[in-house]
């Protein structure tokens, strides 16, 4: 284990942001961990994984501890499912394609999305009606004080639309090193209902789909959408869609009949905040190196130059314009870094 001081960050992170780290570590066990937690003499210290939900608006005067544990493994067996502890520092798309080719079922729904998996649980990451909480069972932090493991249950958790406790109340007090994960044996109850899903099955003439066909045809549909970040700089889905009150949702769909919604319950509806962002006039249009994706308002991307702060800057310029024509806030899906 090495500490190395001033290190670009622009391989770490899917915006491809040039930023530099004044000093940098890489991960690899447990025990790394532990020992660079106790290290004293810098600045601060900032968590990075796969880099994929985060933008970075400035040089980071800190040590940054770049989490890369890996390993997959088969924690308990059962007639109809298995559970496994997978390793923070594994690739997530990687991660799921390793469970189709193992015919266990459940996160074939979440291929394709950005990440690794000791993120997954922050966001309570979801796609196309699934979320990570349908299969967590549970998962190991480290508790940054003290330096111990403690394990969090899916109810300990507090999971909710893109959030969890790591995003709150235990927000920078963990680092998650494992997660635990429910999947099951054939046969396999299929989620499809989403109907992009179906119409690509359709299209496909797939009749009886499997969970690898389920896989193919949400990373179909996502590529379509969006951009690959190796290729166009991006963090997915900038911003959360929001969920608003019946009261706010009745005077909403009153000026805007023909928006797209989602029902909550009786009394939260979602509003997709990608069509909130393209009736601004946003989609497509590029502000320097700066820009939002022709395919998907949700995504900002980097068409190459552009700074944590340019991108900083849309992002509320946007934020700005939705709660002006419709007042309705939008909050960041990504972590904000400076």
């Amino acid at each position: 284990m090495k500490i190395r001081h001033n290190i670009s960050l622009k391989k770490y992170n899917t915006f491809g942001i040039e930023a530099l780290a004044s000093h940098f570590v890489e991960i690899t066990t447990v025990q790394n961990l532990k020992e660079v937690l106790q290290k004293e003499g810098y600045p601060k210290k900032i968590v990075l994984g796969g880099g994929s939900n985060m933008l970075i608006v400035n040089d980071l005067n800190a040590l940054v501890m770049h989490i890369n544990l890996k390993g997959i493994t088969v924690f308990s067996e059962y007639d109809h499912h298995v559970i496994l502890k997978v390793m923070a520092g594994e690739n997530w798309h990687e991660f799921v394609l390793w469970t189709i080719n193992h015919n266990y079922g459940g996160l074939e729904n979440l291929s394709l999305i950005p990440g690794n998996v000791g993120t997954s649980p922050i966001q309570n990451i979801g796609a196309y009606g699934v979320e990570l909480k349908d299969c967590f069972e549970s998962c190991e932090a480290m508790n940054i004080s003290t330096q111990e493991l403690v394990t969090f249950s899916k109810p300990e958790c507090q999971f909710g639309y893109r959030d969890s406790i790591f995003k709150n109340s235990g927000k920078g007090k963990y680092i998650i090193t494992s997660v635990n994960l429910k999947l099951a044996k054939p046969p396999h109850k299929l989620n499809t209902s989403y109907g992009a899903i179906e119409s690509q099955l359709k299209e496909k003439k797939i009749e009886t789909p499997t969970i690898k066909d389920v896989s193919d045809a949400v990373i179909t549909i996502r590529q379509k959408k969006l951009p690959d970040p190796s290729k166009l700089g991006n963090s997915g889905s900038f911003f959360k869609n929001p969920v608003i009150t019946k009261n706010e949702f009745n005077s909403f769909l009153e000026n805007n009949p023909e928006a797209p919604f989602y029902t909550i319950s009786d009394s939260a509806y979602k509003i997709p905040a990608g069509w909130l962002i393209e009736q601004c006039g946003f989609k497509g249009k590029r502000f320097g190196d700066a820009g939002v994706h022709k395919n998907q308002a949700l995504v900002l991307v980097n068409f190459g130059g552009a700074s944590g702060t340019d991108l900083l800057k849309l992002a509320n310029k946007i934020q700005d314009a939705v709660l002006t024509r419709f007042g309705i806030e939008i909050k960041p899906e990504v972590n904000i870094i400076t």
